[in-house]
């Protein structure tokens, strides 16, 4: 039997008050947290931390037309608007080797069971690449019709390997459970890790989704659950992973998750295309600018606003970044 620290917690998607059923588990990782947060930077946190002003922060990466990092912007080369209208920037400077807070989201449908073994070495490929321990913290959710938290927020990189391996390795190459219906409910599973269990984490808060990217069970929809990760200011980056002899990947549904909330897609079809893919997402994850601007016009209600980053000398240039924020109504002052 599983530990009290790494039991699993079941959350029922079904209905839309499952979120609260990760009450127990962020109490657990709070505590963890803590002892993580005292080795980091005050001055890398605080660019993270939501105050009560009207400044806007958004964190970019930028890439030339040969799918490069450009990593020597300065800020002349760029623009932001919000709502079609240019903003001045407040400040503008490269964040390099931010610290991570990562939700690895896996998905264990019978949909992926063929390429199964696939994602869970991509999962754990990723945990060994990117996480260093000194700085960042990551939890494992396993999902089909339902999630399950398997492990919450730690460094320690055993545990969370610990964990994937006990739920996934049952299920490689058997049969069990396939004789029923075991849907996925990939957006389910998004919008309760954005709504329960990354809100008020410090550090850039990142779900790193490994799927084939079909969704047949959820209740939440594909825009409703991107609405969450642009609330709770997360990046969404999929490994898209699925079965060649039979659907493969739900390609654009991967990349319009990622896309809008500042993350990537990555869709590698061999071993040396996974390699590529966890340099290119470890670079993006490290090597990113942070600007931020008041907007001109104020928003008097909650209501999404559209925000553009352009870069005005790089031809061929593409900038990632998420796509708008639902701004907070600061309180009457008399």
């Amino acid at each position: 039997m599983r530990s009290s620290a790494t039991r699993q917690i079941r959350l029922f998607l079904g209905c839309f008050c499952c979120a609260y059923a990760f009450a127990d588990a962020m109490t657990l990782a709070q505590s963890r947290q803590s002892a993580v947060q005292e080795k980091r930077d005050p001055i890398v946190d605080a660019q993270f931390l939501r105050v009560e002003t009207q400044l806007v922060n958004v964190i970019f990466s930028a890439t030339d037309k040969r799918n490069k990092l450009i990593t020597d912007l300065v800020s002349a080369e760029v623009e932001v608007l919000e709502e079609g209208q240019p903003q001045p920037i407040f400040t503008f400077k490269p964040v390099m080797d931010l610290p991570l807070t990562v939700a690895l989201l896996v998905d264990i449908s019978n949909s992926v069971r063929p390429v199964l073994a696939q994602l869970q070495l991509a999962s754990l490929r990723f945990l060994e690449s990117a996480i260093q321990s000194t700085k960042d913290t990551a939890s494992v959710i396993t999902f089909d019709e339902q999630a399950t938290l398997i492990q919450s927020f730690t460094s320690n990189k055993e545990r969370l390997r610990a964990g994937l391996s006990e739920v996934v390795n049952p299920l490689i190459g058997s049969s069990v459970g396939l004789n029923r219906a075991r849907g996925t409910s990939i957006y389910d599973a998004v919008y309760v890790a954005c709504r329960e269990l990354l809100p008020g984490e410090a550090g850039h808060k990142t779900i790193i989704l490994f799927t084939d990217g079909f969704d047949s069970a959820s209740k939440i929809t594909l825009r409703k659950a991107i609405s969450e990760a642009l609330r709770a200011e997360v990046a969404i980056y999929a490994i898209g992973i699925g079965d060649q002899g039979d659907k493969g990947v739900a390609r654009q549904v991967l990349k319009q998750l990622c896309q809008e909330t500042g993350g990537r897609a990555f869709l590698p079809q061999s071993t040396a295309d996974l390699s590529a893919a966890f340099a290119q997402l470890q670079q993006d994850l490290r090597q990113r600018y942070l600007l931020a601007y008041e907007p001109t016009v104020l928003a008097n209600d909650t209501s999404f606003r559209h925000i553009e980053v352009r870069l005005k000398s790089r031809k061929g240039a593409s900038v990632n970044h998420r796509q708008g924020y639902f701004p907070v109504q600061q309180p009457l002052r008399h």
